[in-house]
């Protein structure tokens, strides 16, 4: 449960840095001190935050190959985020299982987004997956 909050936590620091790209140490201090996150799990919502802004363009591109008529830009800014570090965890964090990276990234757009995004982020990421050669 704890690393579906880090989770969550990158997410709402990745949204930030989406509208308003500069520093969120001070938000990044305030989100990981209210959810008393272990230090394991500081480190790991801090790879997912770094992670994806260090291979955002490699990230993108393959989240706008198989995102049939929907540009980056045109997806909600939770959604590309979620897909984001979903993808980012499919690529370069292979210690994760791909079913727990895929339904965790679900589980957060039923949570920050709605139904109809988390079945679109599925469907994206298991063309994705399929892509990449990952095992489900």
């Amino acid at each position: 449960m704890s690393r579906r909050v880090a989770r969550q936590i990158a997410l709402q620091l990745l949204y930030q840095v989406d509208l308003a790209p500069g520093p969120i140490d001070h938000s990044w201090q305030l989100l990981t001190d209210q959810a008393s996150l272990q230090s394991a799990d500081r480190q790991f919502a801090h790879s997912l935050i770094t992670g994806v802004l260090d291979n955002k363009a490699d990230i993108d591109q393959l989240i706008a190959r198989f995102a049939k008529d929907w540009s980056i830009e045109r997806m909600s800014c939770v959604d590309r985020n979620i897909l984001r570090m979903a993808v980012y965890e499919l690529k370069y964090h292979t210690d994760i299982p791909i079913k727990v990276s895929v339904n965790e990234a679900v589980e957060l757009a039923k949570v920050f987004s709605d139904e109809q995004a988390a079945r679109f982020i599925n469907g994206i990421l298991g063309a994705i997956v399929d892509y990449l050669g990952c095992e489900k």
